[in-house]
């Protein structure tokens, strides 16, 4: 059986002595949160408790928000894309944020002032389709490429946003590289959630824009009376999105910002290998970017999020698949009196990693370095719903093993 990896952070920093997070702060997480209710669609989408979950696991408190019900896209991604492309328009209009609407974007001044647009990006699944929603909504084009083995339900769901979209048969960040440089030469704008030396305004206005669901998790959290979580599990492909919630976290929690384990799979495990390395600089892994996590198969860290990621994760843990079936089948088939969450293999992984921590016995010794206990207050983010219903169901309903093990 492959086993799960974890390194524990030899050089963590306090709040604010690291990283700088005053991009991920409360004021822009509100404009970004301001920016997203001028669309009709938008409402907080679920924080589950989970009291079952957690007697069964022995910890406190275990948290899930659930993504599948964002903008009714299935995933959380459109946060991100929505807001860049905002944040370019009102650029290009000359305009702030705060004085920018959904409405006023669609309006025939704005589109006499700009032209007939297009955005172009890269995709897995979830954060294209976000993107070619976002330009159908706006009255603009969109161009999306996905890297081979893509499901072909996640195609479809693109296509019915009006948008173009290929399967390629590269890898993710072959991909990502291909699209830049169509990009360019036909005058598209990238809508990116990944960074690199010169393109940077974008793939940082993408995570202002998942802080969205970071802020409501918050307030939902002190609503129900717990004013903060004590530990978070988040995945992680480039990095944009667990960036973005714990830099969100850390910028308003300060010193008592929580304990942060950033969790990737085995074949796309670009944090992890670069916190193994240890010099301080992302490290690109190679390959297929195999994995059952669709959404995480990513090779190369974001330039802007990475720097997030090494100074304030408290832990860093790669996956066997495995791990995520489990989550998806346990979110699926809750425990007497926990709400049901349709969480898709990228979405459920922090939950089935979780479980490992506090349950298998090689993660004792993950237990204590993070004071994993029954006074925890544990939040993961389940990022996507059933966007392959095909893979969905052959883990769930038919118990696939997606590394051919049984599962743990």
């Amino acid at each position: 059986m492959t086993g799960i990896k974890v390194l524990h952070n030899s050089r963590l920093r306090t709040a604010n002595a690291g990283a700088d997070l005053s991009a991920l702060s409360q004021g822009e997480a509100q404009r970004a949160l301001r920016f997203h209710r001028t669309f009709p669609e938008y409402a907080p989408t679920p924080l589950h408790t989970l009291p079952g979950l957690a007697r069964d696991l022995g910890v406190g408190q275990v948290f899930v928000k659930d993504e599948s019900h964002r903008f009714g896209l299935n995933a959380f991604k459109v946060l991100g894309g929505a807001y860049a492309i905002g944040r370019y328009l009102a650029k290009a209009l000359g305009r702030d944020i705060d004085d920018i609407s959904r409405d006023m974007l669609c309006s025939d001044a704005v589109r006499r002032q700009l032209g007939e647009l297009t955005f172009a990006t890269t995709t897995d699944g979830n954060h294209g389709r976000g993107v070619a929603w976002t330009a159908q909504q706006l009255g603009q084009k969109a161009v999306v490429y996905m890297p081979k083995g893509s499901a072909r339900e996640r195609v479809d769901n693109i296509l019915a946003h009006g948008a173009a979209c290929t399967v390629t048969d590269l890898n993710y960040d072959d991909a990502v590289a291909m699209t830049w440089q169509k990009a360019r030469a036909n005058g598209w704008i990238m809508v990116q959630d990944t960074a690199w030396e010169g393109y940077e305004d974008i793939p940082t206005w993408i995570m202002q824009g998942y802080m969205t669901l970071a802020l409501e998790a918050l307030e939902q959290m002190r609503a129900l009376g717990t004013e903060r979580p004590s530990h978070v599990l988040l995945q992680a492909g480039v990095g944009s999105f667990a960036g973005a919630v714990l830099g969100y976290l850390a910028s308003v929690l300060g010193a008592d910002m929580p304990r942060f384990v950033i969790v990737e799979p085995h074949n796309a495990n670009c944090i992890y290998t670069s916190a193994r390395i240890g010099d301080g600089a992302p490290h690109t892994v190679t390959g297929d970017l195999d994995t059952l996590m669709a959404g995480l198969a990513c090779g190369a860290p974001n330039t802007v999020s990475w720097g997030l990621l090494r100074d304030y994760a408290h832990s860093y843990m790669s996956c066997p698949d495995y791990v995520a079936a489990n989550g998806m089948r346990m979110l699926g088939a809750p425990l007497s009196g926990d709400p049901r969450i349709i969480s898709g293999e990228s979405g459920a992984v922090t939950t089935g990693a979780l479980q490992w921590i506090m349950q298998h016995p090689d993660g004792a010794a993950t237990r204590e370095a993070l004071q994993l206990d029954d006074a925890s207050r544990v939040l993961c983010v389940s990022t996507e719903g059933d966007t392959s219903p095909a893979t969905y169901r052959n883990v769930v309903w038919f118990g696939q093993n997606p590394d051919g093990d049984r599962p743990c």
